[in-house]
C-alpha cells in the first residue's frame, strides 16, 4: 500500500520536479500536464501533451494568445476523455475559454474554476459530473459570462450566489436532478439574457423580481415542479424571445402583462393547470411564431384576435375544453404550417378557410364536428395541395361522402377519418396518393367495394378499414403496396378468397380479416411471411388446411375459430382429405409388410377415432394391402431363394479369388481386394445369422477371411430393380464414401432377381436400442447424447456435401461402435429404387414413426436435403427426451414434435428432458439443442437450417467461447 501510495505521489509531483529542474516550464505546461495526470485519453487526442515543450500553445485543442503567448482557450469537445477535472487548470490563469463537452468525465466539482479572473466561458455540458455544485462556487466569478453544467448528474440545489456572478449572460443547467427552490435573487443578475433549467426537479413557486431581467431573450423552465401563477413581472422583460414553462404545476390564467412581450418568438405553456379564457390581448404578440397552450384546462372560445398573429407557424390548442368553431380570422394566418386542435369540444362544420391555407399538418380528431366534407375540400387551393401532408379529423360526427377531390393532396402521408358516419365508397382517388404512409378509414359506415386503384398508394405502411360495411373482393391490387405492415379489414362483409398476392407483402406484421364472409382456402404462401406478429382470419366461410411453418406453427385458435371448415392443428380438427404433414404410421405394424398403406396420419395430437364404419373401412383397406403385398413377397422370395442358394453353394473360390467376379449365381463386387468372404459353418445368409429387418430388407452379419465381420443386407424389393448399370452406378458411388460417422459400404453382389449390400459391421448396435430398450439397466448419459447428436450431424453433413440424400434417417439406422461413435447407416438407398413412387416409398422406408418431413406428401414439392434435417430434428428430440417420436396411447396420439413445443410455449421444456437424466443434465446445453430440433422439423422447409449450419450452432452450444472448428 505504501508503494501504491508512493507512485501516485510521484505520479502527481512529477510536473512540478520537472519545472524546478526546467526552469524554463512556464504555469501553462505545469497546468495542463497535471490536468491531463487525472485524465483518460483512449483516442490518443492528447498525445502531442509533452512535458518537455516550452510552451502548449501548437497542442491539440489548446489556443494561445499571440501576443503573451499564454493558454487562453483550451477546447476538449468529444475527445472521449474519462477521469476527473483536477486542480492543474488553476494554474491557467489567462484562460478565457474552457470547454469539456461531450466526453465521459466523472466526479464532482471539488474546485472554483470561477475564481480564474480571467475564465469568461465554462462548459462541462454532456458528461457525466455528480454531486452538488458548491456553495462557493460563484463566490468569485471574475468576468465569467457563460457556464453550462447541461445533460449531467448534478444534484442539490443550485447556489444562492449564483445571483452574485453579474456578469453572467448565459447559465444551462438543464437535464440534470438539480432540486429545491430557484436562488431569491435569480433575476437580479442585469446581464442575464438565457437562463435553462429545464427537465429538473425544481420546485416551488417562481420567485418575483422578475421585471429587473431585463435583458432577458431566452427563459426555460420546461419539466421542473413549479406551482403558482407565471409573475406578473413578466411583462418587464420586453427582450424575451422565448419562453417555456411547459410540464410544470403553473395554475391560474395569463397575467394581463404578457402581452407587452411583443418581441416574443416562441411562447409554450404545455401540460399546466392554467384554466379561463385565452385573452383576446393574445393578438398582441404579433411577433409569435410558435404558441403551443396544449394540455390545460383552457375553455371557452379561442378569441377572434388569433387572426392578427400573421407570423404564426405552429398552433397546438389541443387537449383542453375549447368550444364553438375556431375564428374565421385564422384565415389571416398564412405563413400557418401546423395547427392541431384535437380533443377539445369544437362543433360545427370542418372550417372552410382551413385548406385555403398552406397548412402541412392538421388536427382536429376527438372533436364534435359535423356536416360533410366537400365544403372544405372545395374551397382547398393548389398551394395547400402541395403541402398538406398529416390530416387527422377522425372522431368526430362528419357524414357524406369522401370527396374524390382527397387524390389532389399529392403530399399527403398521413390521413385518418375514422370513427365518423361518413357513408358512400372509398374514392378510387385514393390510389394517386403516392406518398400515403397511413390510411384510416375504420369505424364509418363506407358501402361498395375496396377500390382497385387503391394499389396505386404504393408507398403505404398501414390500411385500417375495419368496421364498415364494404363488400366484394380484396383486390388483388393491394399486392403493389409492398411496404405494408399493418393490414385491417375486419367486421366488414368482404366476400371471395383471399388472394395469393397477400403473400407478397413481405414486411406484414399485422393481418385482420376476422368477421367477414371470406371462403375459399388460404394460400400457402402466406406462411412464408417472415415478420408476421398476428393473423385473424376468425368468424368468417373458410376452409381447408391453414398454412403450415413459420408464425402459423404457434397462431393462437382464437384467430382462426369461426370457420367451420377450416382444419388444422389450431383448430383441432384434422383434414382428412389433405395428405398429412409428416406421416405417422401405426406402430403395431410389422416390417412383414413393408408396403402397405398407413391408416392412420398426421402431425398434430388427435384422438383416434373408434366408430365402427371407420374400423370396417381401415381394415379392407388393410386386407387389401396385405394381399398384394403377400402375393408381390411370395414371388420376390421365390427367385430370392433361388439366386441365395446359387450363391451359397458357388463356394468361397468364386468369392475370394478376386475383388470382381462374374460367376452363374451372379455377380460379386468388393471395393478393396484385401477383403474376401471365407467359407465354413457361416451361411452367407444362414437365418441364425440375422440381424435385423428394415424396411429395404433383412441384415445378416458373415465373417471375412481375415476375420472381420461384415454386414450383408438382402434387398426384398430387388424385382423392382430392373438397371443392372444403375444399381452399380449408385452402389460404385455409395461406396466411395469415407466418413467416420457414416457406415461404409464395402461391396455388393447383383443378380437381376437378388442384390445384397455388404456393409460395415458395427458391433455396439443401433441407437433405438440404446434409448429405448430397459432392459440393460445402464442409459446414454447427457454427454454421450450430445456427442451422438453431433456425430449424426458431421456425417449426414458429409452426405449433403456429396449431393447424397439419407431419405431414411432413423434411431434404428444409427449405429454406436465400440467407443460410443455413431455411424449413420442405410443412407442412399432410395436412390436404388427409381420405380418406387414417392409414396409408396415413403410407406416402406419409414418403418419408424414419425420421422418423415412433411413435403412426402405432396408431390409437387421437391425433395431436398432439408427432409434429412427435418428428420435429423426429430432424432435430436428423441435423444434429448428419449421418448419415441410418436406413442400410441389408449385412445389418443402423443406426437414428441408437439409436445416439446408446447412445453417450451409454456416455458416447462426443462421436464421433457429424459427422466434417467434428472439432474445429470446442464440446462444451459440441453434446452438450445431441443429449440434446435424444433427448428430443424419447421414445416417449411427453407426454414429449416443445413447440417453445416446445424454443426456450428451445436459447436457453439457445446462450446459459447471457443471459436468455430472445421467441424466435417
Amino acid at each position: 500500500m505504501k508503494m501504491l501510495f508512493g507512485a501516485l505521489a510521484l505520479l502527481f509531483l512529477a510536473p512540478i520536479l520537472a519545472r524546478s529542474l526546467n526552469p524554463s516550464l512556464n504555469d501553462d505546461v505545469l497546468g495542463l500536464i497535471v490536468f491531463k495526470a487525472d485524465i483518460q485519453d483512449p483516442e490518443g487526442r492528447l498525445v502531442s501533451w509533452n512535458e518537455e515543450d516550452d510552451s502548449p500553445c501548437n497542442w491539440n485543442g489548446v489556443k494561445c494568445n499571440p501576443r503573451s503567448n499564454r493558454v487562453f482557450d483550451v477546447v476538449l469537445d468529444g475527445f472521449s476523455l474519462s477521469g476527473k477535472i483536477g486542480r492543474g487548470l488553476l494554474q491557467l490563469h489567462f484562460l478565457r475559454k474552457l470547454s469539456l463537452a461531450k466526453n465521459n468525465l466523472t466526479g464532482s466539482i471539488s474546485l472554483s474554476l470561477a475564481q480564474l479572473t480571467n475564465l469568461r466561458v465554462i462548459d462541462l455540458s454532456e458528461n457525466s459530473l455528480s454531486g452538488t455544485v458548491p456553495d462557493d462556487f460563484f463566490t468569485q466569478c471574475g468576468s465569467l459570462r457563460s457556464i453550462s453544467l447541461a445533460n449531467n448528474k448534478f444534484s442539490g440545489q443550485i447556489p444562492e450566489n449564483l445571483s452574485s456572478c453579474t456578469t453572467l449572460a448565459s447559465v444551462n443547467f438543464s437535464s440534470n436532478q438539480f432540486s429545491g427552490l430557484l436562488p431569491s435573487g435569480i433575476w437580479s443578475s442585469h446581464g442575464l439574457r438565457s437562463l435553462d433549467l429545464s427537465d429538473n426537479l425544481l420546485g416551488g413557486e417562481m420567485p418575483k423580481g422578475l421585471e429587473d431581467s431585463n435583458n432577458l431573450r431566452t427563459i426555460n423552465l420546461r419539466k421542473n415542479q413549479f406551482t403558482g401563477q407565471i409573475p406578473d413581472g413578466i411583462g418587464g422583460c420586453l427582450l424575451l424571445r422565448s419562453v417555456d414553462l411547459s410540464e410544470n404545476l403553473l395554475s391560474g390564467g395569463l397575467p394581463n402583462t404578457m402581452q407587452k412581450l411583443t418581441l416574443c418568438n416562441d411562447l409554450n405553456l404545455r401540460k399546466n393547470s392554467f384554466m379561463g379564457e385565452v385573452p383576446q390581448w393574445i393578438g398582441e404578440m404579433r411577433s409569435l411564431e410558435t404558441l403551443d397552450l396544449s394540455e390545460n384546462s383552457f375553455s371557452g372560445q379561442f378569441p377572434n384576435s388569433i387572426g392578427k398573429l400573421q407570423s404564426l407557424k405552429v398552433l397546438n390548442i389541443s387537449m383542453n375544453a375549447f368550444t364553438g368553431s375556431l375564428p374565421e380570422s385564422m384565415i389571416n394566418c398564412e405563413n400557418l404550417l401546423a395547427l392541431d386542435a384535437s380533443q377539445n369540444l369544437l362543433t360545427g362544420n370542418v372550417p372552410s378557410w382551413l385548406f385555403k391555407l398552406g397548412l402541412q399538418k392538421v388536427l382536429f380528431s376527438e372533436n364534435r364536428l359535423s356536416g360533410g366534407l366537400d365544403g372544405a375540400f372545395a374551397s382547398s387551393i393548389e398551394n395547400s395541395l402541395i403541402k398538406l401532408q398529416v390530416l387527422d379529423i377522425s372522431h368526430n360526427a362528419l357524414s357524406g361522402e369522401i370527396p374524390s377531390s382527397v387524390g389532389d393532396f399529392s403530399s399527403l402521408q398521413f390521413l385518418n377519418l375514422s370513427r365518423n358516419s361518413l357513408t358512400g365508397g372509398i374514392p378510387s382517388s385514393i390510389g394517386e396518393l403516392k406518398a400515403l404512409d397511413i390510411l384510416d378509414l375504420s369505424e364509418n359506415r363506407l358501402l361498395e367495394s375496396i377500390p382497385l386503384e387503391i394499389g396505386g398508394a404504393t408507398s403505404l405502411k398501414e390500411l385500417r378499414l375495419h368496421k364498415n360495411s364494404l363488400g366484394g373482393k380484396i383486390p388483388t391490387s393491394i399486392e403493389n403496396c409492398s411496404s405494408l405492415t399493418s393490414l385491417i379489414m375486419s367486421w366488414n362483409n368482404l366476400t371471395g378468397p383471399m388472394p395469393a398476392a397477400l403473400a407478397k407483402l413481405t414486411y406484414l406484421q399485422n393481418l385482420d380479416f376476422s368477421f367477414n364472409e371470406l371462403s375459399g382456402t388460404l394460400p400457402k404462401q402466406l406462411a412464408n411471411l417472415a415478420h408476421l406478429l398476428s393473423f385473424n382470419i376468425s368468424h368468417n366461410q373458410l376452409q381447408g388446411e391453414l398454412p403450415a411453418g413459420g408464425f402459423f406453427n404457434t397462431i393462437s385458435p382464437s384467430s382462426v375459430s369461426g370457420n367451420p371448415s377450416l382444419c388444422g392443428a389450431a383448430v383441432d380438427k384434422s383434414c382428412p382429405t389433405v395428405l398429412p404433414k409428416p406421416i405417422v404410421l401405426n406402430p403395431n405394424s410389422t416390417d412383414s409388410t413393408p408396403g402397405s398403406i398407413p391408416q392412420s396420419l398426421g402431425h398434430e395430437k388427435k384422438i383416434l377415432s373408434i366408430s365402427a364404419l371407420i374400423a370396417i373401412g381401415a381394415a379392407a383397406v388393410i386386407v387389401i394391402g396385405v394381399i398384394a403385398i403377400t402375393v408381390l413377397n411370395l414371388r420376390v422370395r421365390s427367385s430370392t431363394s433361388r439366386s441365395a442358394v446359387a450363391l451359397t453353394l458357388s463356394g468361397g473360390d468364386d468369392f475370394s479369388h478376386s475383388p470382381s467376379t462374374d460367376a452363374k449365381s451372379g455377380k460379386l463386387v468388393m471395393f478393396s481386394a484385401e477383403h474376401d468372404f471365407s467359407t465354413g459353418t457361416h451361411a452367407l445368409l444362414n437365418k441364425d445369422c440375422e440381424l435385423g429387418r428394415g424396411g429395404f430388407g433383412a441384415v445378416y452379419r458373415t465373417i471375412l477371411k481375415d476375420g472381420r465381420p461384415v454386414a450383408i443386407k438382402k434387398l426384398t424389393v430387388s424385382s423392382l430393380v430392373k438397371s443392372q448399370d444403375d444399381f452399380e452406378r449408385e452402389v460404385k458411388k455409395l461406396g466411395k464414401l469415407r466418413h467416420h460417422n457414416l457406415v461404409s459400404l464395402e461391396g455388393y453382389y447383383w443378380t437381376s432377381s437378388l442384390q445384397l449390400l455388404i456393409c460395415e459391421f458395427v458391433s455396439g448396435g443401433n441407437l433405438c436400442k440404446h434409448l429405448h430398450d430397459q432392459s440393460g439397466g445402464n442409459s446414454l448419459s447427457w454427454k454421450e447424447r450430445f456427442s451422438v447428436i453431433l456425430g449424426i450431424a458431421k456425417g449426414l453433413a458429409h452426405l449433403h456435401q456429396m449431393n447424397i440424400i439419407h431419405y431414411n434417417l432413423k434411431s434404428s439406422n444409427i449405429l454406436i461402435d465400440s467407443s460410443g461413435e455413431p455411424k449413420v447407416g442405410d443412407f442412399g438407398l432410395a436412390r436404388l429404387l427409381p420405380m418406387l413412387d414417392r409414396y409408396v416409398l415413403s410407406s416402406k422406408i419409414q418403418s419408424a414413426l414419425g420421422y418423415m418431413a412433411p413435403e412426402f406428401a405432396c408431390r409437387t414439392v421437391k425433395i431436398t436435403e432439408k427432409c434429412d434435417v427435418y428428420g435429423f430434428g426429430v432424432l435430436v428430440m428423441e435423444i434429448v427426451t428419449g421418448r419415441r417420436p410418436v406413442e400410441y396411447m389408449e385412445d389418443d396420439v402423443v406426437v414428441l414434435c408437439d409436445m416439446v413445443r408446447g412445453a417450451l410455449e409454456e416455458g416447462k421444456v426443462e421436464e421433457c428432458v429424459d427422466s434417467r437424466l434428472q439432474g445429470k443434465f446442464p440446462a444451459d446445453e440441453a434446452i438450445p439443442v431441443m429449440k434446435l430440433g424444433l427448428i430443424c422439423t419447421s414445416q417449411v422447409p427453407s426454414n429449416r437450417p443445413d447440417m453445416v449450419e446445424v454443426i456450428n450452432i451445436l459447436e457453439l452450444i457445446r462450446c459459447p467461447l471457443e471459436g468455430h472448428e472445421e467441424l466435417v
